[in-house]
């Protein structure tokens, strides 16, 4: 899977961690999920959300104890500015590296 759409974009990153329980209840596998473009920011360590939003942190957190590859495109975030050390639960990964593992799975899910 690969997430093209930033933080505020609630209704895609929802649909992403729904899908992705989904298949995991149905005993599927999900490699990775690769951030890309202003999905990125999803690695943010800038969130200071209040209680009644989204809590998107959680989230990745939920989806990173189910043993997902969270991958951070570091082409993309340094573009953007994102400090690629401090990554929370994301991985730092290239381009060609989440090809490789696109090309080896039977599906690859965009969400934008």
């Amino acid at each position: 899977m690969s997430l093209h759409t930033p933080p505020s974009d609630h209704d895609t990153t929802q649909r992403l961690v729904k899908f992705a329980h989904a298949c995991l209840a149905q005993g599927h596998t999900i490699d990775a999920i690769f951030l890309y473009q202003q999905g990125v920011y999803h690695a943010s360590n800038h969130f200071d959300l209040p209680t009644d939003e989204l809590q998107i942190p959680m989230l990745w957190q939920q989806l990173a104890d189910q043993k997902i590859n969270l991958m951070l495109c570091v082409t993309a975030a340094e573009k953007r500015g994102l400090d690629i050390k401090h990554t929370n639960v994301f991985n730092v990964a290239g381009l060609a590296e989440f090809a490789m593992l696109a090309s080896d799975a039977d599906k690859w899910i965009q969400f934008k």
